[in-house]
Order: structure tokens, then sequence, then C-alpha cells
């Protein structure tokens, strides 16, 4: 196996959420495309230590906050690197390309414009997901106008930006009926509904993102399948994580890690178990069970994407 080339990266945003994209020379590998600015680690040396070298030689600016983003083995025909990505969002100079290279600042829906190395897919995903994930809660006592209502005003009250439309408890009429409520208030909002549910649902209500879960994840056989622009998945170990990832989804939840009131009893990962189940894995996972806002930090740097959560954001 070939030894890994340790490289750090940074998604790095301005005030406005814009991120700064740099252009390889196209005498080096993968010259030509667009990347995250960063490096190589050298021996030795932290890889927080590393970014801010870097970003300083590249970019001419002085990292003052990094939050770690994503951690990603990959293998090239001709070498593997690890890539270390963490988000900035702090920084004092103006970026340029201090040894020459294009640098732009682009808005997040533009990434999927750019051709990246292969080992940036994750990161691009990483990049536009957000770090909080909003799941419905049961509402089957609820008409669909009330359901509709109360998730509004939960979307709006915390500035969410992606929300799981989950409800078991509600027969298949019951579910397209709210669903389809749904998917029309939501029209022109920054928000993206994720479905809960089956590939058949899916293609009925004609939606970009689909989250499937244990069941519905050993029965999809890839990626193909789904033709919207997100598919994730609920898992629970590691033969699911691995799952995930050969079956080419684009993100995860991995629960439960914390206790939760709906599951008192329930053995629980911890952090610790959860962020060695996690590490290296190629792909965004939000954790799941017993969530709320103050473990967003606790989340991130275990390797996470961020939390999904139901009673954190809605009464």
């Amino acid at each position: 196996m070939k030894k890994l080339i340790h490289v750090v990266a940074a998604v790095i945003q301005d005030k406005c959420g814009h991120i700064l994209l740099a252009q390889r020379p196209v005498d080096k590998h993968q010259g030509g495309l667009w990347e995250f600015p960063g490096g190589k680690v050298e021996a030795g040396e932290p890889a927080v230590d590393a970014l801010c070298r870097e970003l300083d030689e590249e970019l001419g600016i002085t990292l003052r906050n990094a939050m770690p983003l994503i951690r990603i083995p990959h293998h090239y025909p001709d070498k593997s690197v690890l890539l270390d990505v963490y988000t900035v969002d702090a920084f004092e100079g103006e970026p340029y390309g201090r040894e020459g290279q294009p640098v732009r600042w682009i808005a997040p829906a533009e990434l999927v414009d750019y051709e990246f190395p292969a080992a940036n897919k994750p990161v691009v995903t990483a990049a536009l997901l957000a770090d909080r994930f909003a799941i419905t809660p049961p509402g089957g006592g609820q008409s669909d106008a009330d359901f509709v209502t109360a998730v509004l005003s939960a979307l709006d009250k915390h500035s969410l930006t992606q929300l799981m439309f989950r409800a078991p408890e509600l027969s298949d009429a019951q579910y397209f009926a709210r669903a389809r409520a749904l998917q029309a208030a939501l029209q022109g909002r920054n928000v993206t509904l994720v479905l809960n549910g089956s590939l058949e649902q899916a293609q009925q209500l004609n939606v970009e993102a689909l989250h499937l879960n244990s069941q519905h994840l050993h029965g999809l056989q890839n990626r193909a399948q789904f033709s919207g622009r997100w598919l994730g998945a609920s898992c629970h170990n590691t033969e699911e994580l691995a799952m995930a990832v050969e079956k080419g989804l684009d993100y995860v939840t991995l629960s439960p890690v914390q206790m939760t009131a709906s599951h008192p009893g329930a053995s629980v990962l911890g952090w610790d178990n959860f962020a060695v189940l996690i590490k290296d894995l190629p792909l965004p996972v939000y954790a799941l069970g017993g969530m709320s806002e103050a473990d967003l930090e606790l989340a991130r740097l275990a390797g996470a994407q961020g939390v999904a959560a139901i009673r954190t954001w809605f009464d």
C-alpha cells in the first residue's frame, strides 16, 4: 500500500459566505483543477500549524479561527493522500495568489460548476451541507396546516437551512399529503427538504434529497438508483457506515451518540466511540441521538459534519 501523504486544506469563507478556491498549476499533480487552498504537512508538524503556514505562503493571510470539517483518505493511481480539511471563517489580510496561482471567491452553489481533484469530492459535499440538520417531530394529531406552520416557525426561529421530513406515524396517503404541503410551503426559501422514506416515495414526490433508514440502505443497490442531488442514510455501526461508502451515498447520520428521552435505556455510542467509528470515513457524518446546539462543537471536534436532532429545535 502506498504511503499516505498528509495534506491540509481550508474551506475559507468570507462574511458573505463566499468560498475561496485556487487553481492548481498545470505542471503539478492534478494540474489545472480547482482546489481548496492548503498543502503538505511537514514531518512532526501539527495539522493546524501546517494550515497556518500554507495559508500564509499561498495566500498571504493569517489564520485566526479554524474548525475541523472532514478527514479523507484517498488513493489515486500514482499516490495516496490523507486530507485534513478545516473551515476557516476568521483571518487577517486579503487573500491573493502569492505563488502566482489564480484564486476566486464563489457562492457555495457554484461549487458544482468547478472541476476538482477526486479527493475533494467529499469536501465539496461537506461545504454545501449545513452543520445543523433538523428532523421533524411526530405530528399525527395535527392538521397539515398546523404542522407546516410549526415547522416554518422553528426554521425561522433557529435559522435552519436543512430539514428532514420523517413521519412513520402517518399512513401513506397522509404522508404524501403532508410532504406536498411542506414542499409548497418551502418554495422560495433557502431550505433543503430531505424526505425520509423509500426510493419509490422519492420518485412519486420528485424530491431532490432522500434519507434512507437502515432497511432501505440495505436494499439499495447503488447511488444511481436515486437521481436527486442528495442521498443519505441512517447508520448505527461499522457495517452500515461501510455500506454507505460502498454504495456511494453523500452523507450519513450515526446514532445514538447520547441517551434520548424516547429511548432512555438504550445503549449509546458516546463521543469517543463515535469518533473512532467515523475516523477517516470519506463522507460527512451527522451525530444523532440526544443532540443539542451545545453539542455542535463537540461533534465537529469528533470529526462530524454537525448534529441532527428533533427536540432541540421543535417545541
